[in-house]
Order: C-alpha cells, then structure tokens, then sequence
C-alpha cells in the first residue's frame, strides 16, 4: 500500500469521526432544547423526558435546525408563552455549543 492510500484511509477515518460526533453533538443539543422548552411549558419527569425525545426525533424530518425549530417554536406558542423566535435560535446555538464541548471533554477524559 502506498503512502496516499494510507493517508487517504486516515483522512476517511477521521471524516467519519468528524461526522459522528457532530451527529451526536446535534442529538444532544436538541434534547436540551426539548429540557429547555418542556420546563417552560411545565413538564416534569415522564413527560419532560418524552417531549425532549420527540424534539430530538423531529430533526430527521429534514435537514438542518429548522424543523427543531419550528417544532419548539409552535409548541411554546400553543402553550400561550410569549416566546421569541431569536430566543429559540439563541438557545439552539447555546446547546450546540455546550454539546460539542461536553463530547470534546468526553473523548479528551
């Protein structure tokens, strides 16, 4: 095996890394929004835990954050919270952060 081939495998390898820690970045990243937007809404242990399910499964309806988004945004709204769409942006953005640093910790510990 040459020299490219070996670097080439590494660089799959570590793409495939790359793409599974985001995956799992993302994942938790809207199982806090669904904590976050479910104690808004008064929801407490079972419920709380299922809601924050249903908002992780939400975003494999299509690509990206929007149907996280919309999801959450319209369920504050149905419960009479005045809640901004910039606020849920923000605390999208906030999660995603503080998940990929937990998972970087995780991999460093």
């Amino acid at each position: 095996m040459t020299t490219f081939d070996d670097r080439s495998k590494g660089f799959e390898a570590q793409f495939a890394h790359s793409a599974e820690l985001e995956f799992k970045a993302v994942s938790r990243r809207n199982r806090l929004v669904g904590l976050w937007a479910g104690e808004k809404m008064g929801l407490t242990g079972d419920s709380l835990e299922n809601y924050a399910k249903a908002v992780v499964r939400a975003d494999f309806e299509q690509p990206g954050e929007e149907d996280v988004i919309r999801k959450v945004l319209g369920d504050l709204k149905a419960s009479n919270l005045t809640v901004s769409e910039g606020e849920v942006r923000t605390k999208v953005a906030e999660y995603l952060a503080q998940a990929r640093e937990a998972l970087k910790g995780e991999q460093e510990g």
